[in-house]
């Protein structure tokens, strides 16, 4: 069953609408899988996560659904076009959700891959979601293989992952990232008032203008019903994000740990180092049914033109 084909172009969209990942056609992407986290940290307390869905015109709201992770600074809101066109073709149910800390959902801690994968189980047990399939870009890459990877998720619940322009490593995050939050705070310390005031801001530690429009998309403007104040301040908790800066570098597994023997797509963008060759022994280590799609594009994309089929 062919589940999503020739998706319409969305290369004219703001920033915002386009999903903050890979580009063009993508020959072969896995379908109907399901995912879901069998154990819950001890840790963590789950949230409920903001979402917006797109139910097709069958009624269908749990079968085969597919649910989408954003990744880091991203939301609910950089899915929503494509996930009008994945439910119109699919014929089914989609979720793309805002994980802790971002978007709308609610802001808490700790802000570990553990407790965001425990916050999307929860969501999936809340919906009584089936046969799911979990695509997670980046941030949200890490919090899929975090499903994926528990020791105590029954075999038959997890059928295929996508993972999209990240891999299963412990290192430090980028540091434009880390530059991103200092923007941000300085915007609230210097308690600017209009966008044109933040973006000027973010110019000067950003340079390309599609990813200064991808962070305000963060922006909550002053008198607002999100935002009492009389300044501009930002939907991400800064000071969570500051401290959770290391953790979202890392994973919480080593190889030969855990591994996860379902079939599994890495999406890597050519002109991404996101993913590179040293990790591949890795990612093997841990998925050792993937398989890896290369596509001509960054890690934030910007022809955002997706061909799903069904993998045999």
């Amino acid at each position: 069953m062919q589940l999503l084909r020739n998706l319409p172009s969305t290369n004219k969209l703001p920033v915002y609408q386009r999903p903050a990942c890979l580009a063009r056609q993508l020959p072969r992407l896995y379908s109907r899988c399901y995912a879901s986290y069998a154990s819950t940290p001890s840790d963590s307390v789950p949230v409920d996560l903001d979402f917006l869905e797109q139910i097709p015109e069958n009624g269908n709201n749990t079968d085969g659904a597919l649910v989408i992770l954003h990744g880091l600074f991203g939301s609910k809101r950089n899915w929503s076009s494509l996930s009008k066109a994945f439910s119109r073709d699919l014929e089914t149910p989609v979720y793309a959700l805002d994980l802790r800390n971002h978007g709308s959902s609610p802001h808490a801690l700790p802000m570990t891959y553990t407790s965001m994968a425990t916050d999307v189980l929860n969501f999936i047990r809340k919906k009584n979601l089936s046969k799911i399939s979990l695509l997670g870009h980046s941030m949200g890459g890490k919090v899929a293989m975090t499903l994926a990877l528990n020791p105590s998720l029954p075999p038959s619940m997890l059928q295929n992952l996508i993972v999209a322009d990240i891999a299963p490593v412990r290192t430090q995050l980028s540091p434009e990232f880390i530059s991103y939050i200092k923007a941000m705070k300085r915007i609230e310390n210097m308690r600017l008032r209009t966008r044109k005031e933040a973006q000027s801001v973010l110019t000067e530690y950003e340079k390309d203008p599609d990813v200064v429009l991808f962070l305000m998309t963060n922006i909550l403007m002053p008198h607002s019903e999100s935002n009492r104040e009389n300044y501009i301040r930002f939907r991400v908790p800064l000071k969570y994000m500051e401290d959770a800066m290391p953790e979202i570098g890392s994973f919480p597994y080593v190889p030969n740990e855990t591994k996860w023997e379902g079939r599994t797509l890495f999406i890597k963008g050519r002109r991404s180092k996101f993913i590179n060759h040293h990790y591949h022994q890795i990612m093997e280590d841990f998925f050792p049914n993937m398989t890896i799609e290369t596509l001509d594009a960054g890690h934030w994309g910007t022809n955002c033109c997706f061909m799903y089929r069904t993998f045999h």
